[in-house]
């Protein structure tokens, strides 16, 4: 599925949401083991979340599909399934973002690094319809954030609680896979301080001092499509994010309180298996 995930901010978040509609559903009672694609794609995004700053970029896209028995990637994401019945699952859960720079809002202060999420997600499935075209789960994601660098900080925890629904066929469209995705953002006060506080050093006339807290951080909607035909696949997404009562919405860093942002991508399939293995339908 789609989704993530993180407090996302930026480009690899929307990269994640564009690529994790590219693992296509198994819906069969076989499927190859292994499938592997390489595409492209653009992507409209915001340099973290609350900034007034803009981009659109390419982005190539990997395509993948693993259906081992511990360790998947599929239309839901790459995890490990560490415990799995009808009902309940935990996986490893994981996300991954770049770093922003030159930011207008953040001049004169440092550079975000890029950080790594991890952490496992206790998904709860509530509703399989009998032909498997219909899923609705509530997946609850909690992560460690650190930044990449030489080396890492400690920066945080995320809670990030999630309903998703996808469909198959979805208005008699055969082939077509549709996903919506929603659900409010939490992180605790070092993970909004590294994103949105001032200290008293960089404060500026503009730009008051200021410390975040931790707590309600906004709420995303995604929805997104896609189709895997027999030598490629296809997909796009669309994501509105509020930032309405997030506890640091009165940062000087945050210049904007909801936004609109997209990807579309194509990706060809380069190889698939000859292992046929079962998969859930």
């Amino acid at each position: 599925m789609v989704g993530a995930p993180k407090a996302d901010r930026r480009l690899q978040w929307l990269a994640a949401t564009l690529v994790g509609c590219a693992w296509a559903a198994a819906e069969a009672k076989e499927a190859p083991l292994l499938e592997v694609g390489l595409g492209i794609g653009a992507i409209a995004f915001e340099d973290y979340r609350g900034s007034d700053t803009t981009h659109a970029y390419p982005l190539p896209i990997p395509y993948l599909v693993y259906n081992g028995k511990f360790l998947k990637a599929d239309r839901e994401g790459l995890r490990g399934t560490l415990f799995n019945q009808d009902r309940v699952e935990l996986n490893v859960s994981g996300n991954l973002t770049t770093p922003v720079r030159n930011d207008r809002a953040r001049s004169g202060m440092p550079d975000l690094r890029s950080t790594l999420e991890l952490g496992s997600s206790l998904d709860f499935h509530l509703l399989r319809s009998a032909d498997s075209h219909l899923k609705f789960d509530l997946r609850m994601p909690l992560r460690a954030g650190i930044t990449v660098e030489g080396s890492p900080k400690f920066i945080g925890w995320t809670f990030t609680p999630r309903l998703a629904l996808d469909v198959a066929d979805p208005f008699g469209l055969s082939g077509w896979n549709a996903g919506l995705l929603a659900g409010p953002l939490f992180a605790d006060h070092r993970y909004h301080d590294y994103f949105y506080s001032v200290a008293q050093q960089y404060a500026t006339v503009s730009r008051p001092a200021y410390q975040a807290t931790g707590g309600y951080a906004g709420t995303q909607f995604i929805t997104a499509v896609s189709k895997r035909y027999p030598r490629y696949w296809v997909g796009a997404y669309v994501r509105y994010d509020t930032l309405s009562g997030a506890v640091f919405a009165d940062s000087p860093l945050v210049l904007r309180n909801s936004y609109w942002s997209a990807g579309i991508g194509i990706a060809w399939i380069i190889h698939t298996s000859a292992q046929m293995v079962e998969v859930p339908d």
